[in-house]
């Protein structure tokens, strides 16, 4: 199984791109969301560790968003916890598709909490700051410092770039991300 990490700046398009491969893609962000929606485990570590912020079953976004905003450190809480799970959503995605040849990891700290393995095959999404800071303003949660705040947490964008073995320029059209992923599966396969 050839494990594909696809990283990349807050906003760059990562995860259209993790879809576009056409291939199973384990989606972090997704994965989140649904922790939040349905694991009560998750919700009890939470409100013990956040009494302040977390308050009710299913987890609301806002309250997430309110503990990392007054505190840092908070933000590091909620990776600790959160992180656990989603490593072992993770490997459990990873037996299931086994027997796929390529499968998608769209995980935004991959490189930050060392989810990679030496022998994945890292793709860095490339997009204009302009586009993304447009694409971010956009989503209806639009944050500017809780984006800074995340930003904070990541590897420099330089390192990312640097450790990836390919590039796509995403400049948010379907060919410009087509093409790029052709000319990858084309070398990899």
């Amino acid at each position: 199984m050839i494990r594909i990490g696809v990283v990349g700046d807050i906003g760059s398009g990562k995860s259209y791109v993790a879809q576009s491969f056409g291939y199973p893609v384990f989606n972090a962000d997704y994965e989140v969301t649904k922790l939040y929606q349905k694991n009560k485990k998750v919700f009890i570590r939470l409100k013990k560790s956040l009494p302040k912020y977390i308050f009710s079953f299913p987890i609301e976004k806002k309250e997430i968003s309110d503990a990392i905003l007054a505190n840092k450190n908070n933000l590091n809480k909620i990776i600790k916890i959160v992180h656990f799970e989603i490593q072992k959503k993770m490997n459990l995605f990873l037996k299931k598709y086994k027997s796929s040849k390529i499968v998608i990891l769209d995980i935004p700290l991959l490189l930050e909490n060392k989810i990679n393995h030496n022998e994945d095959i890292l793709v860095y999404v490339q997009s204009k700051k302009s586009c993304i800071l447009n694409r971010l303003k956009r989503r209806k949660n639009f944050n500017q410092k809780l984006i800074k705040m995340f930003k904070s947490i990541q590897l420099p964008i330089r390192y990312k770039k640097k450790k990836s073995h390919y590039i796509i320029k995403n400049n948010f059209t379907k060919k410009s991300v087509n093409d790029g992923i052709k000319i990858i599966l084309k070398e990899i396969r």
